[in-house]
């Protein structure tokens, strides 16, 4: 448990260390000179103070890099829940050559992805749009989404939407009060997923935002593209690992491993 812990949190301490250093140099262990000791001499903001400065453009990037995970995952449940169902429950001719196209993202290079439709968003007009973005990054998301509700609608069977009919519910009444509270659970676990592949994508965003839209995984490349890490781009890196961290909270506090088979209405 250490070694795992130390796996985990080991990178994360120089990280923290070099956000608040101004000057560390090898071989010192700790830095020579700390953010807050040239804080009142420097003319320009340092480390902290500049990664929540406006010149920073973070919060812009946070901003853009919520609001396409949110659409994505939005979008992506609309898609994938429909398609879920029929895969996991119906027999269908070809329906093991759709289920490998349906990976074909996850083994495809992005950057032959990028390259590929950005000649084509570029004739339509998308590249540079958040439209174009959100597009793309529902091709890397939809594959997770649809195996987890897939799996998921495996796990439920058939028994209690068809007690409820034989019970005299329609199916509306079955959809609102049998499957989706008994798919919440899995519905929740594969939308917070999706949210956190959508924010963590980069070559595409980088290829389709076309420098005119930023989200924290671009802006943190073109911080660190010198092959430096000052305490700005520590910083930054530091606020890449936020949502990753809340939805870890999230997904331990609300999706536990009875939740599958009780719902959250128990």
């Amino acid at each position: 448990m250490l070694l795992i812990a130390g796996f985990i949190l080991g990178p994360f301490i120089p990280l923290l260390i070099q956000s608040f250093a101004f000057r560390w140099a090898w071989p010192d262990l700790l830095p020579g000179t700390w953010w807050l000791e040239q804080r009142e001499k420097s003319l320009l903001p340092l480390a902290w103070d500049y990664v929540l400065s406006p010149y920073s453009r973070v919060w812009e990037a946070t901003l853009n890099t919520v609001f396409i995970g949110l659409v994505v995952t939005v979008i992506c449940l609309a898609i994938c829940l429909p398609a879920a169902r029929v895969l996991a429950r119906e027999k269908f001719r070809g329906k093991s050559a759709f289920e490998f196209f349906l990976s074909m993202p996850l083994i495809v290079p992005e950057a032959a992805i990028g390259i590929a439709l950005l000649m084509i968003f570029i004739r339509l007009g998308l590249a540079g749009s958040y439209t174009g973005i959100i597009i793309v990054h529902l091709i890397p998301t939809i594959p997770y989404m649809i195996r987890m509700l897939t799996a998921v609608y495996q796990g439920l069977g058939t028994d209690f939407e068809e007690q409820a009919m034989i019970l005299g519910a329609s199916r509306w009444q079955v959809m609102r009060m049998v499957t989706l509270p008994m798919l919440l659970p899995g519905v929740v676990a594969g939308a917070l997923f999706t949210f956190l592949v959508s924010t963590n994508i980069f070559l595409l965003t980088f290829f389709m935002g076309q420098g005119k839209i930023i989200t924290l995984p671009t802006l943190l490349f073109s911080k660190i593209a010198g092959g430096t890490l000052d305490a700005s781009a520590a910083g930054i890196t530091l606020v890449v690992t936020v949502p990753g961290i809340i939805l870890l909270l999230i997904t331990e506090r609300f999706i536990k491993e009875e939740a599958f088979g009780k719902g959250f209405g128990n």
